[in-house]
């Protein structure tokens, strides 16, 4: 199968959307707070995030079913959301740290897992002291 990314998005993914009465909660709770700093900035007070904020939270507590189709495509729109900003953030961070820090310590010189070939070695190995007497390893549990 050709791939042109590095995530397989063909795959099967059981991602159940939460219960319709947390996602009614939740929601009002966000409406609620969104409707509460704009009247705290503007002065003003904004009925249409409040009133959709008592609707989530009265189908949150008397029918959460009636939210379902609401929380499905939520969900659907978080699982779209996932796939685009995903692969951004995850190249942002390596190009952004892991790339530069590599690149500086390459042009440092720097070998910490010490690849470099020596042709004049014996040994690879690495000496270092002995360890504890085999006596000190009885009773470890």
């Amino acid at each position: 199968m050709d791939q042109s990314t590095h995530e397989n998005f063909s795959r099967d993914e059981a991602n159940a959307p939460g219960s319709n009465r947390t996602f009614g909660l939740v929601m009002a709770a966000a409406l609620a707070l969104i409707g509460i700093v704009n009247f705290h900035r503007s002065g003003r007070l904004w009925p249409c995030e409040l009133a959709l904020a008592t609707l989530f939270l009265a189908a949150a507590g008397l029918k959460p079913n009636i939210l379902h189709p609401l929380n499905r495509l939520w969900m659907k729109l978080g699982l779209v959301l996932h796939r685009i900003v995903n692969p951004i953030v995850m190249g942002l961070l390596f190009y952004g740290t892991i790339w530069p820090t590599g690149l500086v310590m390459r042009m440092r010189g720097r070998d910490l897992l010490r690849l470099k070939r020596e042709p004049s070695a014996d040994t690879y190995w690495i000496a270092r002291a002995p360890g504890p007497q085999p006596e000190t390893m009885k009773d470890q549990f």
